[in-house]
C-alpha cells in the first residue's frame, strides 16, 4: 500500500511541474498580428511616432505587463530616438526564436546595439524599449525606475508622473 501511495505523490508532482511548466512557458502567450508601424520615440519629441517596420514578429500576455516581446526590420538610424539608459532585455520564452535576452545583453554592453525608448509609460511604470542591431529591432517591456518605487511601495522619485490611485 505505501508504494502506491508514493507513486501516486510522485506522478502527481510530476504532472504539477510539468503543468507549471507549460503555464509558464506557452499558455499565457499571444502571438501578435502582423504589424507595419512601431511607435518609438524621437529625440526630443513629447510622444512617440509611428515608423514603418517589416518582419514583425511578437508575443504579448495579459498576465502581466513585461511578457511583451517584438523583433522588427527597420529602416532608421538609432541616433534619432531617445536613449534609453537602464535597457534590460528580458527573457522570452525559448519557441521565440526571433528574441535572444542574453545576446542582447551582450550587445547592449559591447556597444554593437543601441537602446532607445519605445513609448515611456504604457501603463504606469512599464516603458516598451527597443534594441537596435544592424537594421533589425528588438523590443520589449521594461519597468521604469518610477514603477519599481511605486511597484515596491515607496515614494516615486522626483520627476515622475503621479501614481495611480488604487482603493
Amino acid at each position: 500500500m505505501g508504494r502506491v501511495i508514493v507513486v501516486l505523490l510522485l506522478a502527481c508532482t510530476v504532472l504539477a511541474g510539468l503543468g507549471a511548466w507549460y503555464f509558464t512557458v506557452y499558455a499565457f502567450y499571444d502571438e501578435l498580428p502582423e504589424q507595419t508601424q512601431f511607435q518609438l520615440t524621437p529625440m526630443g519629441a513629447v510622444g512617440p511616432q509611428a515608423f514603418t517596420v517589416r518582419n514583425f514578429e511578437g508575443i504579448d500576455s495579459d498576465s502581466s505587463p513585461i511578457r511583451y516581446r517584438a523583433c522588427f526590420d527597420i529602416d532608421a538610424d538609432p541616433a534619432q530616438f531617445t536613449p534609453y539608459a537602464r535597457a534590460t532585455p528580458l527573457n522570452a520564452p525559448g519557441w521565440f526564436d526571433c528574441f535572444d535576452a542574453g545576446a542582447l545583453t551582450e550587445a547592449l554592453r559591447e556597444g554593437r546595439a543601441q537602446a532607445v525608448l519605445g513609448v515611456a509609460n504604457l501603463q504606469y511604470g512599464i516603458d516598451r524599449v527597443v534594441a537596435f542591431i544592424d537594421g533589425r529591432g528588438y523590443a520589449w517591456h521594461q519597468i521604469n525606475p518610477c514603477g519599481e518605487a511605486h511597484f515596491d511601495g515607496d515614494p516615486v522619485p522626483p520627476g515622475c508622473p503621479p501614481p495611480p490611485v488604487t482603493e
